[in-house]
């Protein structure tokens, strides 16, 4: 089986101008949980100064933050067509 890290090497990102993730970071105030944070595998939410950061550029659209989040903080869709994620680049 092929490591992580060498199948990660192939995964492209076409990065549109308008998110398909949107947080709504006053939601996100006084949540002690936090799950975004722990269970985004791309590592794009983050703490900082007791505010909630998200960056949408490098998402692998898998949806696990919206289903994580119990305060429904997050708008997620799909990019639009040929934009996003790409698993298997030439």
């Amino acid at each position: 089986m092929q490591p992580i890290e060498e199948r990660l090497e192939l995964v492209r990102f076409k990065v549109d101008k308008t998110p398909h993730i949107r947080v709504n970071t006053a939601a996100c105030q006084g949540c002690d949980l936090t799950p975004c944070v722990y269970v985004c595998p791309a590592g794009l939410f983050e703490i900082l100064g007791g505010e909630m950061h998200f960056s949408y550029e490098h998402c692998l659209e898998c949806g696990t933050c919206y289903v994580a989040c119990e305060r429904k903080a997050i708008e997620w869709d799909y990019p639009r067509g040929g934009w996003g994620v790409s698993f298997r680049a030439s």
